[in-house]
């Protein structure tokens, strides 16, 4: 894969002023029910609003400076989230809490978490994974998957973040908004609620029927979530890259006009126009409005001097991770002063287990972990909350990581009063190098409760092997 540097430079640089534009508009108008008539910014020039839909994204492009892409998943992203980003409202809230109890993700999306993992938080920090991954659409939406599942396990508000995080890698390649759209709804369930909402759109806009109208649809098919939730709202997006024909103003406008979550709507609109038409797109004047800069509203003040300052930071530094995340897998990347080329059939060919996995998966209770040897999925049979003796079954499978098959030894550490069953002390599970679809290696435990029930009960999966030199000390966390 060669880049043009100046031609990928342009289109970058466009998506974060498209994602501080849209945000600077739509953020006064956050959270109005009706349809509403606004026709440009309502604050101050050169002050852009602060917006959580960027600040994330700072967040998790420093994450990547300082693990690494090999260490960048959703339990590092995790602890991110309790020492950096201070809000609790919503599921941001919902999720933190889960997550300082011990609880990883997906589950600390899913757990207490039934009104808010459908909602917004998720998809309106796409654009750093099709940044890192443009024209790896499986990449960027594996990444978009582990962002989403820490506050939205796995429902609605983490297909929206798989959905527009395709979009939005495609964006850089495709110049045919609707292509783009299309092949985006590929990667998500065709019965879920935010792929009937972007049908619905496309359906209607086929047939000539007014913005206004479809978003009254729209409203109408997500009454029994109501307002401030993802299928409606990415709807309200693609009404403006749809209904906008391309005019960046007209379209960061119909998404605001659509009401709701005005910010991130208008935001996501821009950032994805930016990406398709660079800076040809953006309109001088505003662009001239609200300036460079980025202000944060939802991080940790006292560690916010290492994060990008302004879109042209943010973009250089983004530039500069690229060459090492597709080193990472093995794409043979650079940037250069020639036209693209890119080998588009070998891109395809990555497809990402875990993402297929992630969609395929309704309503599933389990964890990820990832060690050096090997990754790790915790399988719950049903629901982690527990009373005193009740039984689950857990089933751990193993992805190994490294070249040599290795055969684990389990022991289980329970707590006091509870007991296992079906299964030995001495078992070993052999696994195998280079493990297909059909060849998952899984132990399973049948753990029962203790009479005595804490908030937080932990059971330890201790695995030692010959094949590696550290003990595996593995949390399986039911909450009383």
């Amino acid at each position: 894969m060669l880049i043009n540097k100046e031609w990928y430079y342009d289109k970058l640089y466009a998506c974060w002023m498209g994602k501080n534009i849209g945000g600077t508009i739509g953020g006064p108008y956050e959270a109005c029910k009706d349809v509403l008539d606004v026709k440009g910014f309502k604050t101050k020039p050169g002050e852009p609003l602060p917006n959580d839909d960027l600040d994330l994204q700072l967040l998790w492009l420093y994450v990547l400076e300082q693990q690494g892409i090999r260490k960048l998943n959703q339990n590092t992203l995790s602890e991110y989230w309790i020492d950096w980003i201070p809000p609790h409202w919503n599921e941001y809230g919902v999720a933190k809490t889960n997550l300082k109890m011990g609880v990883l993700p997906p589950l600390s999306g899913e757990i207490e978490n039934l009104r808010w993992q459908t909602s917004n938080g998720a998809w309106i920090r796409s654009e750093i994974w099709a940044a890192l991954f443009p024209f790896c659409i499986d990449l960027a939406t594996k990444y978009a998957a582990m962002d989403a599942m820490v506050d939205h396990g796995v429902s609605e508000g983490t297909y929206a973040e798989i959905f527009t995080a395709a979009m939005q890698s495609l964006a850089y390649g495709e110049r045919d908004m609707m292509t783009v759209i299309k092949e985006a709804l590929k990667r998500i369930p065709q019965d879920s609620r935010v792929s009937k909402a972007v049908k619905l759109v496309i359906d209607e806009y086929n047939k000539g029927t007014d913005y206004i109208s479809v978003r009254h649809m729209l409203v109408k098919q997500s009454e029994d979530l109501g307002y401030f939730q993802a299928p409606a709202n990415i709807g309200f997006v693609i009404i403006g890259l749809l209904y906008g024909e391309g005019d960046f103003k007209k379209s960061v406008l119909y998404a605001v006009n659509c009401g709701d979550d005005t910010d991130c709507t208008a935001a996501t609109v821009g950032a994805t126009l930016g990406i398709m038409g660079g800076m040809s797109i953006i309109p001088k004047d505003w662009m001239e409005y609200i300036g460079d800069r980025i202000i944060n509203v939802a991080l940790n003040g006292q560690g916010t001097y290492h994060l990008p300052q302004s879109c042209t930071e943010l973009t250089e530094r983004v530039m500069k991770a690229i060459p090492g995340v597709m080193a990472y897998y093995g794409i043979d990347f650079a940037f250069s002063d020639k036209e693209n080329e890119i080998e588009k059939s070998e891109i395809a060919a990555f497809q990402c287990k875990e993402h297929k996995d992630l969609i395929s998966d309704k309503r599933y209770w389990y964890e990820i972990l990832n060690y050096t040897p090997f990754n790790v999925r915790i399988e719950y049979n049903e629901s982690p909350k527990i009373k005193g003796g009740d039984t689950r079954v857990v089933k751990v499978y193993f992805t190994n990581n490294l070249q040599d098959a290795k055969r684990l030894n389990f022991n289980l550490i329970l707590p006091e009063g509870w007991s296992a069953s079906g299964y030995n002390k001495t078992l070993c599970v052999e696994m195998k190098c280079n493990q297909t679809d059909g060849e998952v290696q899984f132990a399973e435990f049948e753990i029962t409760a203790g009479n005595e029930i804490k908030e937080i009960n932990r059971v330890y999966l201790e695995i030692t092997s010959f094949s590696f030199a550290q003990p595996v000390i593995i949390p399986i966390i039911f909450i009383g």
